[in-house]
């Protein structure tokens, strides 16, 4: 017979292998497992518990994980991060700028630069327009 708490810490391993993988598939198991839990607390049988565990991961696997899914997708498409995040911000060259190496001042430090259009010379406002490994690619701001 499982009992109560058998159910209880299974919700809990779920809840974090959910929190390691973040795929909503063990989230489904863990509320799944809780649903069994109250059914084996309240008297149920075994066979009860495992049936309310399975059809209620199927339910909301199927219901509710690419809901979840989908607003999770759809809140980060703005969000820019890493390297990324960089990407338009602007700042000065400390040192002359070719289309191999050079040096500029932005986002609270100096970083190696490079140049997509020619030679910038020092002092002169730059936007970064990609980032190429530890190297800034930049452009003139008012080119």
């Amino acid at each position: 017979m499982i009992t109560w708490w058998m159910w209880f810490l299974a919700a809990l391993v779920f809840g974090i292998i959910e929190v390691l993988t973040i795929t909503f598939v063990f989230l489904m198991f863990a509320i799944a497992a809780i649903a069994a839990g109250l059914v084996a607390l309240f008297g149920g049988g075994t066979l009860a518990q495992i049936v309310v565990f399975v059809v209620v991961s199927i339910l909301l696997i199927f219901a509710l994980r690419p809901l979840m899914k989908g607003r999770i997708q759809r809140s980060g498409e703005d969000v820019r991060t890493n390297a990324d995040a960089l990407i338009g911000k602007t700042g000065y060259v400390t040192q002359l700028v070719g289309d191999r190496d050079g040096r500029i001042q932005f986002s609270g430090g100096e970083w190696s630069a490079r140049s997509s259009e020619g030679l910038i010379p020092v002092g002169t406002e730059v936007t970064v327009v990609a980032i190429d490994g530890a190297t800034a690619v930049v452009q003139p701001l008012h080119s």
